[in-house]
């Protein structure tokens, strides 16, 4: 029986409502290139919808049901942010045109595969998931590759590859996403509180990447960072799962520092990181697995937090037959992806680094690896995202940006969400100032980089976290 993909009708015609979003535009190509005949629609123009124009996509940029009736698709695909009472939707309904959220489409796909590596975790997963393209390469194999982020070494978000033998893919949890993908290896770089609209509390959150899990290959591999509280928990839930329904587990492996004991395992780390050193920022280790050198890494992108990026990535793509040299060729050669601590260039003699980080946790990792990077001092502009999350984790953005020098704070950006003024940015600077710390807040763009102008300095680290919206902001100055 056909399954994935080619469960669809041969050169049908699909419908991307929202075509302009990270994932969808990726999408699109993967559906252009399986041979469907692919069209789309988004409210605002960019430059990934004229790329798609530019390839022949046929890009709509109203979103009312004509397309539909001009078009006449066979099946439509809906990123999560369309309403339920948006026109096209209305239309298609109306048709009895199948419409695939987006997490569906992409289940489709992982079914298509007779390997699939998907990785998950609150952070780290689009680093993860593009070290691993890249060793894959490496090695000669030709994945399939769908990503969260712009990848130079792939032109874009996603790969092609050739035939249906291994997909490389980015699992996100966000509205319970990764329950629809089917994995051969599963990996876990970590599980913290995030997307507070859907998960109330972290236990939902660790039940949710248990039920990842449970979508596994019982004969696959699961791959996890073994320091990790909740990633223990979750993994700890699944097998007991496994074991009531009489199911095997997939093989676990663990990754973490050499000399340290797994809360997965209770054992060291099947790979580890040995003889950690930074040089200029950068981190350096051996590279062991079951305690036998594999090679040594020199990473091109700072922080601690990339080390377990790099053995999660080296985990799994050894365990899908990359080689030793493959492995650490790969690692040594990522210099990572957009948005994920990208040095986008130079203003005013300061170095403008950008990065995605919105959450507390990956805010406090990114700034300690500017920290060990050359400087004067460090700026920091950030923009929470979400209105949800920023009010439930108000006490985490706090502590976590307390230590600044100096942050300048944007309002918080939400594309899902009503603003109902019971939270703002500047509720968060007012409490670092109240408890020592020197923030500031800038309703205005304009103002905001009125400030910077005043306080940067040559040498100094801008550093501009968070969403898209704010990180636009790091390509304006350095353009300037």
């Amino acid at each position: 029986m056909d399954r994935g993909i080619a469960s669809l009708k041969a050169g049908a015609k699909i419908y991307f409502i929202g075509i302009g979003g990270i994932s969808m535009c990726g999408l699109a190509r993967l559906a252009s290139g399986y041979g469907f005949d692919v069209a789309g629609s988004d409210m605002a123009p960019s430059e990934r919808t004229e790329e798609l124009a530019r390839d022949g996509i046929r890009i709509y940029n109203r979103q009312v049901a004509s397309n539909i009736e001009e078009f006449a698709p066979d099946y439509a695909v809906k990123t999560a942010a369309i309403l339920p009472h948006n026109p096209e939707v209305a239309e298609c309904n109306a048709r009895g045109i199948r419409v695939f959220d987006r997490a569906e489409f992409l289940g489709l796909i992982t079914d298509s595969y007779e390997r699939v590596i998907n990785i998950s975790g609150t952070h780290g997963k689009t680093t993860t998931t593009s070290m691993t393209t890249l060793i894959m390469m490496e090695d000669g194999a030709d994945p399939a590759v769908h990503i969260g982020a712009e990848f130079d070494e792939i032109g874009g978000t996603v790969r092609q590859g050739g035939g249906f033998g291994l997909l490389v893919s980015e699992a996100c949890e966000f509205n319970h996403s990764f329950l629809h993908f089917r994995s051969t290896t599963a990996v876990i770089t970590n599980i913290d509180h995030d997307h507070v609209d859907i998960y109330p509390t972290i236990d939902d959150v660790i039940e949710a990447f248990a039920m990842f899990l449970d979508k596994a290959d019982d004969k696959g591999y699961v791959v996890v960072t073994g320091s990790d509280e909740n990633t223990a928990k979750a993994v700890g839930i699944a097998k007991a799962r496994h074991a009531e329904q009489g199911r095997a587990f997939p093989e676990v492996v663990t990754c973490g520092l050499e000399d340290t004991v797994c809360a997965v395992s209770g054992k060291a780390p099947d790979f580890a990181a040995a003889n950690v050193t930074f040089e200029c920022g950068l981190p350096v280790f051996d590279l062991l697995y079951k305690g036998d050198l594999i090679g040594k890494v020199s990473l091109h992108v700072p922080g601690k937090h990339n080390i377990f990026n790099a053995l999660n990535a080296a985990a799994a793509a050894y365990l899908n037959g990359a080689s030793p040299e493959a492995v650490v060729a790969g690692l040594n050669r990522f210099s990572g992806a957009d948005g994920r601590y990208t040095v986008k260039g130079k203003y005013r003699g300061a170095t403008v680094v950008v990065d995605y980080a919105h959450h507390p946790s990956a805010a406090r990792a990114t700034m300690e690896a500017a920290s060990n990077m050359p400087h004067n001092n460090i700026l920091v502009v950030f923009q929470p995202l979400t209105f949800n999350r920023t009010k439930l984790l108000f006490e985490d953005y706090v502590t976590s940006l307390l230590p600044c020098r100096k942050v300048l704070f944007a309002e918080i950006f939400s594309d899902r969400e009503i603003n109902n003024h019971e939270i703002s940015s500047k509720d968060i600077s007012d409490e670092i100032n109240a408890r020592g710390g020197d923030a500031e807040f800038y309703e205005d763009r304009k103002d905001l980089v009125a400030r910077i102008d005043e306080l940067i300095e040559p040498d100094d680290i801008l550093l501009i976290l968070g969403p898209e919206d704010i990180r636009t902001l790091g390509d304006e100055l350095v353009k300037d």
